[in-house]
């Protein structure tokens, strides 16, 4: 099996961590590692309507969307709401990564999209992003899903 396709959608105000997913794919003492279908390039435009064909382009070739959850990605709309709307009509499975470190969906800052949809949640680490990139098939609807304590001390978690 290759590596999983992934989109990753992310406030502007958590580059950075998105930033770090991708030094953790590059270096060779964290095992993490995915096939990037981020736009390769910053868009310089103003056009929302191009902005949002090519950031469909590069989701329509992704399996998993992964969401990078922060304290304002639930007020993202232009963008990040409408990213997880188009993976969800592809029919992508859908992964919540809050960078509060919280392991499961956290109502006060999961974008309502991506709530009660069958998707898993995570915190933001290496392990346990690339478990869930891994192994995750997108669970029944009207549920949210996170691992249990047990894989996280499989995983080496405390």
């Amino acid at each position: 099996m290759g590596l999983p396709r992934t989109f990753i959608g992310f406030s502007s105000t958590d580059i950075h961590y998105y930033n770090m997913m991708l030094a953790w794919k590059g270096n060779e003492h964290i095992y993490f590692d995915f096939t990037d279908c981020q736009l390769q390039s910053e868009v310089r435009s103003d056009d929302e309507n191009y902005i949002k064909a090519k950031c469909r382009e590069r989701i329509n070739m992704s399996g998993t969307y992964l969401m990078l959850i922060g304290a304002d990605t639930r007020s993202k709309h232009k963008y990040v709401r409408w990213e997880a709307e188009v993976a969800m009509e592809k029919g992508c499975r859908i992964i919540g990564v809050n960078l509060d470190n919280s392991r499961s969906m956290i109502q006060e800052t999961c974008p309502p999209i991506i709530r009660d949809i069958g998707a898993v949640f995570v915190p933001y680490s290496p392990k346990i992003i690339a478990h869930a990139l891994e192994g995750f098939c997108m669970g029944d609807s009207g549920n949210n899903y996170h691992y249990p304590p047990e894989i996280y001390l499989k995983l080496g978690y405390k």
